[in-house]
């Protein structure tokens, strides 16, 4: 509704209806209940990142630590963290039709989100057992992947609806900066409750203490989500697209160029990422406290750098801090080969942490960019099945490589070196991704906004939402039909 809405009966005269405009104290009122709202969504957006980011930092970043205390072998550690992730890519198909059951995207994110923070339960009650199996630990992390990447798509048109076009880039970016700081201190407490919940007679005790803060923290962050608003519950031109018809779309052109290199990126990538926690924790024969403070640098450049990034694409563009966060990747795993010293590599995480962070604040921007609303949910589950699928041809090829050849210094060598020659590869891609399906319609490189460059801008969120109605809906619409197109 605008601004011009008619109020009493529309004046009439010469054939034509002229609207009356609300009188400026009710316009002023309407804003700024608009503007309150707005700020209460923001907040409990927040709220929800910082308590999924604690979950992740307590419960799925010690998966594979747990699988290598249970003594379940190296292979089943690497594999944990990808091969789940395969049903969760195809139960994402169901996505479209549970939102569609419920009548509401909130409905459907906010119950995936409760099964997720359940799904760790089964490991709590296996850590104070002191034993579990392959069977559970897998089926947890299975559980775990399927509601958390189920709601991924709904969870992106949902949000679409909520955050202003004009200031996503800052806006996410600060909200991505909360989240990773809340990483990185889920993953510290996490090894203070090992080290503090062991025992001499279970030494899974301790992980039994961090996956119940994991779920604690998870129903924190389902509160937060049950909390902000719903624009749109059922967008009145949203499409489910069948799988064939998507397939047929994305399969030729520009946008399959789009779609190889995303995917592409994935598998070069777990190529040699799931078996950096084994190389370090039974190669290097790093303590838990080394380990973890490898892993938090990671996290710290990356809350560190959110900021910058976000800045690079508010003021650049998406297709620019791609290509930064593209080429920076590269050398994050082959710089391993160089050298194990403990202080070099805390330097080699520094970088990957920076890169990284930017270029998954350049992806997250494109599913709101590039991708219609009224068919995000569909085009999401695609773009997800996809890269989960090359995430698990990745990691099945390298525990085949470890497999074959063992678990030696020299063959994890061969792994990341493996993986920094692919994501050189994956660049073929990027370079013939056109802008046109990275960036938004109607960018423009915007001047600096006074008091925008804090953790959260709610100035110029607030800003865009005292400007026009119609101007603030054109500015939040992704790019309509050039998705349609092909190169």
């Amino acid at each position: 509704m605008t601004d011009s809405a008619v109020e009493e009966p529309p004046v009439t005269g010469m054939g034509e209806t002229i609207p009356r405009r609300l009188p400026r104290a009710a316009r002023t009122k309407r804003r700024s209940e608009r503007a309150r709202r707005l700020g209460r969504d923001l907040r409990s957006s927040v709220g929800d990142a910082a308590g999924c980011g604690v979950m992740v930092g307590t419960g799925e970043t010690y998966l594979p630590a747990f699988v290598l205390a249970a003594g379940l072998g190296e292979v089943i550690a690497g594999l944990i963290t990808s091969l789940p992730q395969l049903a969760g890519g195809i139960t994402q198909l169901v996505c479209s039709r549970g939102v569609r059951f419920l009548g509401s995207h909130r409905r459907w994110v906010v119950t995936c989100a409760a099964l997720q923070g359940l799904s760790f339960l089964p490991l709590v009650i296996a850590s104070w057992r002191g034993a579990v199996s392959s069977a559970v630990v897998i089926g947890a992390a299975v559980l775990y992947w399927s509601a958390g990447l189920a709601s991924s798509p709904p969870w992106n048109t949902w949000m679409g609806t909520v955050v202003p076009g004009r200031v996503r880039s800052r806006y996410f970016a600060g909200r991505a900066r909360i989240q990773q700081a809340a990483v990185l201190i889920g993953f510290l407490a996490a090894g203070a409750a090992i080290e503090f919940g062991a025992t001499s007679e279970n030494a899974l005790a301790g992980f039994g203490l961090l996956f119940a803060l994991a779920v604690g923290c998870r129903f924190v962050s389902v509160t937060c989500l049950a909390r902000t608003s719903e624009p749109e519950p059922m967008p009145s031109n949203a499409r489910h697209i069948p799988f064939p018809e998507l397939l047929k779309r994305f399969c030729r052109g520009a946008e399959a160029h789009r779609l190889l290199y995303l995917s592409l990126v994935q598998g070069a990538t777990y190529f040699a990422t799931p078996y950096f926690a084994p190389f370090m924790l039974r190669v290097l024969k790093l303590s838990y406290g080394e380990y973890v403070f490898l892993i938090s640098t990671a996290y710290f450049a990356k809350v560190l750098s959110m900021t910058l990034w976000g800045s690079v694409a508010a003021r650049f563009g998406v297709r620019k801090l791609l290509w930064i966060g593209g080429i920076g990747i590269i050398p994050s795993a082959g710089a391993w080969l160089i050298s194990n010293n403990f202080w070099f590599l805390f330097c080699v995480q520094l970088g990957s942490g920076t890169a990284w962070a930017a270029y998954e604040l350049a992806v997250f921007l494109i599913t709101f960019n590039s991708i219609r609303a009224e068919e995000r949910t569909s085009v999401l589950t695609l773009f997800n099945l996809t890269t989960t699928a090359a995430m698990v041809v990745g990691s099945l090829l390298g525990a085949g490589v470890l497999i074959a050849f063992g678990t030696t210094r020299p063959v994890y060598y061969v792994l990341f070196a493996g993986s920094a020659l692919l994501r050189t590869g994956t660049l073929y891609f990027l370079k013939r991704v056109p802008a046109r399906l990275i960036e938004p319609l109607n960018f423009v490189r915007p001047r600096p906004v006074a008091g925008s460059a804090g953790l959260l801008p709610v100035r110029p969120l607030v800003a865009a939402l005292m400007s026009s109605s119609r101007t603030a809906e054109n500015s939040s619409e992704p790019t309509g039909e050039l998705l349609r197109r092909t190169a």
